[in-house]
C-alpha cells in the first residue's frame, strides 16, 4: 500500500472513496470539506433517513453519482465533539480502515485533521492514519493452500493540512509506515508456527534484515558460541530439543559517532513452549508458539529502526530456544551456571523466559547501554492482573519507568507499573543454589522481574511482561505485534 500526501492544488484529486468523519451533532469534524459543494448535503440527507447518526465508529458507504471528486464516500461517526479524544480518534480510525477494506475502493482519501482528536497534535493524526491502515492490510497466509485475496486498496491520499509544515506531515506518514512495517514483521513471526520459526528461522530472518539495511550489522551465535561464554542457564532450556538454541545480536549504527552507547532491547524468544519437563495442560498449549513474541516485537522494532534510520545506536539481543521435554531435558531440581557465574536452581522449567534472558542481559551489558529494556512474554500473573489492555512494566529506574508510561499513554500501547520492592526478593531463596528461578504461588509478575534484575544492577533497565497483550485468543487469534508502537516511539524520542 502506497501512502501520498497530497499538495494544496491536488487536495481534491480523483479518488475513489473519500473518508469523512462526521460528528454526532451531523457536523463534518474537517471544517475544509464543508466548503466542497455537496458533502454536508449528502451527509444531512444520509442522517435525515435514519441510516447514519454519527454516533462514534458507525460507518456508512454513499455511492455518489454527481460530480463530486469521489466516487463514493465512506461517513464515519466521530460521536460528541467534546469527547472526541485519542481513544474515540482511534476507534473512528480503525472503523474506517476496516470498512474501506470491504468496498472496491482502489485509492482512497483522507483528512487527518478530521480525525484530530482535542489531546493530540495533528502529526500524531497522521501516524495514526497510517499505521492502522498498514495494519489493517496486512493478511496470514504463510501456511494456508489459498492464498489470500490482494487488497483491492493500493493508494492512500492524505490531504494537507495547515497546521504544521509539509516536511514534519511528511516524517508522520513515514513514522506510521515504519511501525505498521514492524508490527506486520511481529505479527508474522508470532503467527508462523513452531515447526516453521524455530531459533534458527528467527536468526535467518534477522540476518535477511541486516543484508537489506546498511546501517544493520547482525550475528547469530552458536551453541558452541554460548557455551564458551558460559551461558548455562540460556542452553539448559534447549537440551531437550533438538532445535539448536541462538543469541541473535542486531546492531543498528545510526549516530554519528560510533563510540556513541547504544539502547538496548532484549527479546525472549521461546519458539514453542510445552513447559518441558515441567509439562503445560494440552488445552491451549497451540498458543504457546506465541512464547517468542518478545524476539518478534523487538525484530519489528529494529526493522522499524532502520526504515527510519533513527540518529542513534540500539542493540537488539535476542535469546532463542525452544523447550521441550527429552533425555537431555532440565529437570526440576537441577542447578545451572548464567553468564553472570549465578548459579540458578530450575524449580519449574516451565519458568523458562526467566533463564534464557538472564544470559541475554548479562550478554547486553558488554555495550555499555544508556538503557536496557527486555520484552517477554513471561508469566500468566500478567495475563490475570491486566487482561490484554496494559503491559505490565517493573524497572529499576524510575524515570525511565515514568517516561514509557507517559509514552505509552501518548501512542495508546499502554503500560502500568508494578512495584520490584527488596521485600520480594527472599521469596527466590534456595537452599543448594545462588537463587531459584521461581518464587511460589504469589506476585509471579513480581518474582519474575526480582529474577531478572539481580542481572541487571549495572545499568537503567525496564521489563515489559507482554504475557497479556502479544495475541490475542479466540475468533480474532493471532499476535497483536504490541509493543512495537511503545518501543519505536521511546527509541525515535531519544533521537530528537
Amino acid at each position: 500500500m502506497k501512502f501520498q500526501l497530497l499538495t494544496e492544488k491536488n487536495r481534491h484529486k480523483k479518488t475513489d472513496c473519500l473518508i469523512v468523519n462526521v460528528l454526532d451533532d451531523g457536523s463534518l469534524a474537517d471544517t475544509t470539506l464543508k466548503a466542497v459543494a455537496g458533502i454536508q448535503t449528502v451527509v444531512d440527507k444520509v442522517r435525515k433517513s435514519g441510516d447514519f447518526s454519527g454516533k462514534l465508529a458507525e460507518t456508512a458507504v454513499i455511492s455518489l453519482t454527481d460530480d463530486l471528486f469521489a466516487s463514493r464516500l465512506l461517513l464515519i461517526g466521530g460521536g460528541a465533539p467534546d469527547k472526541f479524544d485519542a481513544k474515540s480518534s482511534i476507534k473512528a480510525i480503525r472503523a474506517a480502515v476496516s470498512a474501506l477494506a470491504k468496498t472496491a475502493a482502489k485509492t482512497a482519501t483522507v483528512s487527518a485533521s478530521g480525525f484530530q482528536p482535542t489531546d493530540r497534535e495533528i502529526d500524531w493524526t497522521i501516524t495514526r492514519l497510517v499505521q492502522e491502515a498498514g495494519n489493517t492490510a496486512y493478511q496470514y497466509d504463510r501456511t494456508k493452500s489459498k492464498k489470500a485475496t490482494p487488497a483491492k486498496l493500493t493508494t492512500v491520499q492524505v490531504m494537507p493540512c495547515d497546521q504544521m509544515p509539509r516536511k514534519a506531515q511528511s516524517a508522520a506518514i513515514d513514522l506510521g509506515e515504519a511501525i505498521s512495517l514492524g508490527m506486520s514483521t511481529a505479527r508474522e513471526l508470532g503467527n508462523l508456527p513452531g515447526n516453521i520459526c524455530t531459533p534458527s528461522f528467527l536468526a535467518q530472518t534477522a540476518t535477511e534484515m541486516g543484508l537489506k539495511y546498511k546501517s544493520l550489522k547482525v550475528k547469530a551465535l552458536t551453541e558452541k558460541q554460548m557455551e564458551r561464554l558460559g551461558m548455562g542457564s540460556l542452553l539448559s532450556v534447549g537440551h531437550g530439543s533438538k532445535e539448536e538454541s541462538r543469541l541473535i545480536v542486531i546492531e543498528h549504527k545510526g549516530a554519528k559517532s560510533t563510540t556513541e552507547k547504544p539502547y538496548c532491547l532484549v527479546g525472549k524468544g521461546i519458539t514453542f513452549d510445552t513447559g518441558g519437563i515441567s509439562l503445560k495442560p494440552g488445552a491451549g498449549m497451540d498458543e504457546m508458539k506465541f512464547d517468542m513474541c518478545g524476539a518478534a516485537s523487538v525484530i519489528g522494532t529494529m526493522n522499524a529502526v532502520a526504515e527510519l534510520n533513527l540518529p542513534i545506536n540500539v542493540v537488539a539481543v535476542v535469546a532463542a530456544a525452544e523447550n521441550m521435554p527429552g533425555s537431555q531435558a532440565t529437570k526440576p531440581g537441577d542447578v545451572v551456571t548464567s553468564m553472570s557465574g549465578k548459579t540458578i536452581e530450575v524449580l519449574n522449567t516451565d519458568a523458562e523466559g526467566r533463564l534464557v534472558l538472564c544470559d541475554a542481559l548479562t550478554y547486553a551489558e558488554r555495550f555499555k547501554p544508556k538503557s536496557v529494556i527486555d520484552v517477554a512474554t513471561l508469566t500468566g500473573a500478567a495475563v490475570a492482573t491486566f487482561g490484554n489492555v496494559n503491559t505490565a512494566m517493573l524497572s529499576n529506574n524510575e524515570a525511565l519507568a515514568q517516561e514509557l508510561f507517559a509514552l505509552g499513554q501518548d501512542v495508546r500501547d499502554t503500560v502500568w507499573q508494578l512495584p520490584l520492592d527488596d521485600e520480594y526478593q527472599s521469596l527466590l531463596d534456595s537452599n543448594f543454589a545462588d537463587i531459584a528461578n521461581i518464587g511460589g504461588p504469589r506476585a509471579g509478575t513480581i518474582t519474575a522481574a526480582c529474577f531478572l534484575s539481580r542481572f541487571t544492577e549495572n545499568f537503567n533497565w525496564a521489563h515489559l511482561d507482554i504475557a497479556g497483550t502479544a495475541w490475542n485468543s479466540g475468533a480474532q487469534k493471532g499476535a497483536t505485534g504490541r509493543p512495537v508502537p511503545l518501543l519505536v516511539e521511546y527509541l525515535k524520542r531519544q533521537s530528537n
